[in-house]
């Protein structure tokens, strides 16, 4: 783990291999350790780096407004990258994209797995399935929080957890109560927002787009890659991921691998 300065805050990232530079975002139930399937298997043709985003895994969050995409960029300068293929699952996707709209010219490609999109507004069905899968929970008890939020997206709503490899569902769970402390310290922080967000904006994407899903995530996140890859001039449409659900990256590393190794510049 390497700590770098990137607009007052101490960022912390992992870095192997050479070659053309590849970032790698994280999800927001997540942090860099999301990635232990890709890196070594990016870095024998690229410059891998795994980001903790401000506040995330191990970066700091100093009490002062930032922009997620902004900080990219900064840990660009930092490194003394002109350009990179940003790689982004679930909010890290949301945040590839924004740094993609508001610095096009740093940004050399896009991969986007199972990815949220900024002003995306969730479905009513999407909101249903919330409450039948995981109903009431109080927002500052991490466990439960955790437990519910793994339930709905590393598990799915069309699966049973017995059905899901048991250590994924630990690391998951880990990951996503420290991760929803960070969310708890960036609400109190001035984050600012793409404006106008990405939502209303994927075709103005002027660089390569790669964009799947899981098979078995929630129906907006399928649908949000659908939109993309119908709308982003340059996008490509893989099929999704069978058995796989929000952290595909994790559960089924192999095909992931594969695209990526296929797709990066």
């Amino acid at each position: 783990m390497t700590k770098i300065e990137v607009n007052g805050a101490a960022l912390a990232y992992d870095e192997a291999g050479s070659g053309s530079p590849v970032v790698l975002l994280h999800a927001g139930i997540a942090d860099r350790r999301m990635w232990r399937e890709q890196i070594d298997v990016l870095a024998t043709r690229h410059r891998v780096i795994a980001l903790d985003l401000r506040g995330y895994g191990e970066s700091e969050l100093p009490p002062t407004a930032f922009s997620h995409h902004d900080d990219v960029v900064g840990l660009l300068d930092g490194l003394g990258l002109a350009r990179a293929a940003l790689v982004g699952c679930s909010f890290g996707g949301a945040v590839a994209l924004d740094t993609a709209l508001a610095h096009p010219d740093r940004v050399s490609a896009l991969a986007l797995l199972g990815t949220a999109v900024s002003g995306h507004d969730w479905s009513d069905q999407t909101n249903d399935l919330w409450e039948t899968l995981v109903g009431d929970v109080d927002p500052e008890d991490f466990v439960a929080t955790a437990a519910g939020e793994v339930r709905f997206w590393v598990v799915g709503p069309e699966r049973v957890p017995e059905q899901v490899d048991p250590e994924l569902l630990a690391f998951a769970t880990e990951m996503d109560e420290r991760a929803l402390a960070a969310e708890l310290a960036l609400s109190a922080v001035d984050v600012a927002e793409l404006d106008p967000p990405a939502v209303g904006r994927l075709g103005e994407l002027t660089m390569p787009v790669l964009v799947t899903a899981g098979a078995l995530d929630v129906p907006d996140i399928r649908q949000l890659a659908d939109h993309i890859a119908a709308t982003a001039p340059q996008a490509h449409r893989l099929p999704d991921v069978p058995d796989a659900a929000h952290l595909l990256p994790l559960e089924r590393p192999a095909p992931i691998n594969s695209a990526l190794l296929a797709f990066l510049p």
